[in-house]
């Protein structure tokens, strides 16, 4: 399994990214520090997905960003990214972990304390702890957490974490100090004019935070 850096996760959204396209907004974000990258487009096929995670990981190509695919077990494995990312209302992570195998990275998104401690470490390898914010990029998500609601269920969680949910650059400070290991971000990077400063400033707060 490729080594993962949960610090500055990027989640690709189509429609946020049309000014630049999903694959320059990833290549400038990662340019700019973006350590992982999720391809998520709802209204493709698996076709199409495994079109775009080719493309992707041809982009990122000799840098060290791993790239994972939403929630399409088939386009993970046939397009070759790094990992996929599975909801709690996708398929179980144990038949997720059987299909992609030991190779690839697993993550979960959660949402509660118990979903957290559910976890087992030996079939998942990191979690998306969220949202924290209700946010327009994920109108369907679940209740908002808050920062003490993140911090609650990192605390539960026995593998890595990432939060995501309307988070901006003025949040790193205090995702960190829920015990997060990283930031995950739609709007703050997909929806810029320059999405390598974006990715910069944000990696600048994380360095300031830690």
């Amino acid at each position: 399994m490729k080594p993962f850096d949960l610090s500055l996760y990027l989640v690709l959204d189509p429609d946020l990214c049309q000014r630049h396209s999903m694959i320059e907004t990833a290549r400038e974000a990662v340019a700019g520090g973006a350590t992982m990258v999720q391809v998520r487009h709802k209204q493709a096929s698996t076709d199409e997905r495994i079109a775009l995670g080719r493309s992707l990981m041809e982009a990122l190509r000799g840098s060290n960003a791993t790239v994972i695919m939403n929630d399409d077990v088939t386009a993970a494995i046939e397009s070759g990214v790094d990992g996929l990312h599975i909801g709690q209302g996708d398929m179980t992570p144990s038949l997720a972990r059987a299909r992609i195998g030991s190779e690839l990275i697993l993550g979960l998104s959660v949402n509660t304390e118990g979903a957290a401690r559910l976890i087992d470490p030996a079939i998942i390898d990191y979690v998306g702890v969220g949202p924290v914010f209700a946010t327009p990029t994920k109108p369907d998500h679940e209740k908002p957490l808050g920062f003490d609601g993140l911090a609650k269920v990192v605390a539960a969680s026995p593998v890595p974490t990432v939060a995501i949910g309307g988070l901006k650059q003025e949040h790193v400070q205090r995702v960190l100090a829920a015990g997060a290991d990283g930031v995950a971000v739609v709007s703050a990077i997909c929806g810029t004019a320059d999405p390598r400063q974006a990715a910069r400033a944000l990696c600048e707060r994380l360095r300031a935070a830690r």
